[in-house]
């Protein structure tokens, strides 16, 4: 099983995702779909990509959000139509497991699938789609499972799109003589399995992603897509401190004292307003040969 998110955090990084994520990118893969395309979001977590993504699209689609919580997936179906009613447009039921949103060029059909990610790609949808997508997904997946999701979207020749990959070590500003040690342990346990096929690739997972595309002719598109957290933006900047410094300090039992003065002194910083965060991500766009 892969490893799950808490639906606060998916929350509190969603503003984020949407600022850093590469709008040409997006707007790419918009223009390589059809009519009506059929998207099959993998590990939607909240419906975060589909809220942002759906915009680019800009017409009539299909959604099938695929996670293994199915609570995550229900409140993705809540967020998607008050966001929605947000904005003035009309979201309806027309099944219990179906929703749609009267977009104003064109509905937005949402359904939801509860599946081990582990066990793709053979447990998805892949012939009812057009594209397969994802955001902070790949990072978490290993060489091999990046592997199989490659040669079966060639098989049907569907595009696929991943939002938000790591591509390197965060960086915490002002400095501190600790960084380096935190960040030798976030890299140890972004390594570690996290159920999607062995080793998690971390930020190799961007040149591991364009390889295997590439592989069955494909081309790969890229751009960078970092978060940039500001010093007034508290509670981002805290989040991001503590979840270094846990996942450290997993990795790093020894050093559990350096770690801990490392993690007061960096909320000392973000209740002050003054600790800046940037972590490196890559969106990646891979087309099939002829696509536009």
């Amino acid at each position: 099983m892969s490893e799950g998110f808490d639906a606060d955090w998916l929350a509190l990084r969603e503003p984020f995702d949407a600022r850093a994520r590469d709008a040409a990118l997006a707007a790419r893969l918009a223009r390589a779909l059809p009519a009506r395309p059929r998207l099959l979001d993998l590990g939607a977590g909240t419906g975060a990509l589909t809220r942002w993504l759906g915009h680019f699209l800009g017409r009539a689609q299909a959604w099938t959000l695929v996670d293994a919580d199915a609570a995550l997936i229900e409140r993705a179906f809540a967020t998607i139509a008050e966001r929605a009613e947000g904005i003035g447009w009309r979201a309806t039921w027309p099944g219990r497991r179906t929703l749609l949103v009267h977009a104003p060029h064109g509905a937005w059909r949402v359904e939801g699938l509860v599946a081990d990610l582990a066990a793709a790609p053979e447990n998805l949808p892949l012939g009812a789609a057009d594209a397969v997508v994802c955001s902070a997904l790949c990072d978490l997946a290993s060489r091999d499972w990046i592997g199989r999701v490659a040669a079966a979207c060639a098989a049907r020749r569907l595009p696929f799109y991943a939002a938000l990959t790591v591509s390197g070590r965060a960086r915490f500003a002002p400095p501190h003589p600790a960084d380096a040690l935190v960040a030798r342990g976030f890299r140890r346990d972004q390594g570690r399995d996290k159920g999607l096929g062995g080793a998690a690739l971390g930020p190799d997972a961007a040149a591991a992603l364009r390889a295997a595309f590439a592989a069955h002719g494909y081309t790969v598109h890229a751009a960078p897509s970092d978060w940039v957290v500001a010093p007034r933006e508290r509670a981002m900047a805290e989040a991001l401190a503590l979840g270094h410094a846990r996942a450290a300090m997993a990795q790093e039992r020894r050093a559990a004292p350096r770690i801990s003065e490392w993690l007061a002194a960096r909320l000392r910083l973000a209740e002050a307003g003054r600790l800046a965060v940037r972590v490196p991500h890559r969106d990646l766009l891979a087309l099939p040969p002829g696509a536009i």
